[in-house]
């Protein structure tokens, strides 16, 4: 493995953090906290240590997919601790488990929160839990390798290891290009929420903390309620940025370049909007009885679809109270997650759309025994890998989700609790149901099993195997790989 090379991007991606603390330390003067100093510290502390990690440059600059792997998961771990620093030294949250679950579920997009009442944190500290977000809804090495040069065809593999979905490729021809303007469309989007929430007069610094959330899909809110006292203009506008930043990112890519016919034709972008609206569709008829009005039924049940789907895990309504079939619906709706090339969760949808095409070739071929068949998407065939990897991913990720119901269960909460919580974890969502409902956190799960929940936050996030990669033992037994480069 080439650890030299581990250890300079793992150098970068602290300044960059360190970089990033700046804002809320800005922000902490601006509002005259005294924990605002705290952020500065530690801001000086990281770049001054990435500084020593990254100032000269390996000889071998390679990164083969298991550096990919290793490099990403080994950067989540560490912005993740570091950035938990501020939360813990400044007391806000006295347990260091609980301010680096707080922390892992805002780099994440998670949005489980152990606080009872985000409200009560300073306004530095609000800046930075939700600026997480966005800082995770792309990734921090996507954003490493937008403004670092850095040489060779290979650095597609930390793309790969970090982006959400079955498999990432190049919207132009250079790389870096690529991580640039994926950047360039997530900073306008957020911007134009913003914009649209203080047209709506939300606070200036309320507006830009959720556009953080939203952007990155992740939920954390600046009020104890989410999202359920704003007005109904604030929750639709919540609702369609939501639903945008679902969307496989290459769609706009499509529309910026003129390609309407390829945007048009993405199979996966029209599995996604029919989900969507079939759900809301079926929620807002289940759930009509319960509601002011239909105009109220019908924006709380897209709300919530487009909240879970997407991952965010706002609440616009306590949606443990709605029917059973409502329920099973949005639970549902948390494995399938948003569209890969996403700042998304779940499993996504293109998973699901290989899956069961899968499934009917299979069922085919008992009807059609001598039938040569592919499986196509958008009109091109999916390599058999594609397909493998896919199948591995499922066996994988439900390995993993057993294995962490398991271990929750001994908290005795409940086995919906236990599941919901491990699903809104693993597939990044937030809020499960019961006990780890919309209303409610996750403080009074043991330390055991916030563990269990921080490990299937950053599994998730970085779609299982990076993670995995870490207990393997023949990486760290193993000789330096010189085999051919997964291109």
């Amino acid at each position: 493995m080439n650890a030299p090379m581990v250890f300079y991007i793992l150098g970068h991606v602290l300044r960059i953090e360190g970089i990033f603390m700046l804002l809320p330390a800005l922000t902490g003067l601006i509002y005259n906290e005294k924990q605002g100093l705290v952020f500065l510290i530690l801001a000086v502390a990281l770049f001054f240590i990435g500084f020593l990690l990254s100032f000269k440059r390996p000889e071998n600059t390679t990164i083969y997919l298991k550096e990919g792997c290793v490099i990403t998961a080994l950067s989540w771990i560490w912005m993740s601790f570091f950035g938990a620093l501020p939360f813990f030294i400044s007391k806000e949250i006295p347990s260091l488990i609980d301010a680096i679950f707080e922390t892992v579920s805002g780099f994440t997009t998670t949005g489980a929160s152990i606080l009872a009442n985000a409200e009560s944190l300073c306004h530095a500290s609000q800046f930075w839990r939700c600026f997480t977000h966005w800082i995770g809804g792309m990734g921090v090495l996507v954003f490493l390798l937008a403004i670092i040069p850095m040489s060779g065809g290979s650095n597609i593999n930390l793309m790969r290891a970090e982006s959400p979905g079955p498999s990432v490729g190049k919207l132009v021809p250079k790389m870096r290009q690529t991580a640039a303007l994926l950047y360039l469309i997530y900073f306008f989007l957020t911007s134009l929420e913003v914009l649209f929430l203080v047209i709506g007069r939300m606070p200036l610094f309320d507006s830009i903390c959720t556009a953080f959330a939203t952007a990155g899909t992740g939920g954390f809110g600046v009020y104890k309620d989410s999202l359920a006292s704003q007005t109904a203009y604030i929750q639709w506008v919540a609702t369609v940025f939501m639903v945008l930043f679902g969307v496989n990112f290459n769609f706009y890519f499509f529309l910026l370049y003129k390609h309407v016919k390829k945007a048009v034709k993405m199979t996966e972008i029209r599995a996604y909007f029919a989900v969507l609206f079939a759900s809301s569709a079926l929620i807002t008829l289940n759930t009509l009885h319960q509601m002011e009005s239909v105009s109220g039924a019908i924006r709380h049940a897209s709300f919530q679809v487009a909240s879970i789907m997407t991952t965010t895990g706002f609440a616009s309504y306590d949606f443990d109270l709605w029917p059973e079939p409502s329920r099973v619906i949005l639970v549902i709706l948390m494995f399938i997650g948003a569209c890969a090339g996403s700042t998304g969760g779940g499993i996504k949808v293109s998973r699901f759309m290989i899956l069961i095409r899968s499934i009917r070739k299979e069922l085919r071929s008992y009807v059609y025994p001598k039938s040569v068949s592919k499986i196509t998407i958008d009109g091109s065939p999916v390599e058999h890998e594609v397909v493998r990897s896919v199948n591995v991913y499922f066996i994988t990720f439900f390995l993993c989700f057993t294995a962490s119901v398991f271990i929750v269960s001994f908290d005795n909460m409940g086995l919906i609790t236990s599941f919901t919580a491990v699903a809104a974890t693993i597939n990044n969502i937030g809020p499960g149901l019961e006990l780890a409902g919309p209303t409610q956190n996750y403080a009074s799960f043991s330390v055991l099993s916030k563990i269990t929940m921080i490990f299937d936050m950053l599994a998730g996030r970085l779609e299982l195997f990076p993670m995995l990669m870490l207990f393997n033992p023949k990486l760290y037994l193993s000789k330096p790989l010189f085999s051919k480069r997964v291109k």
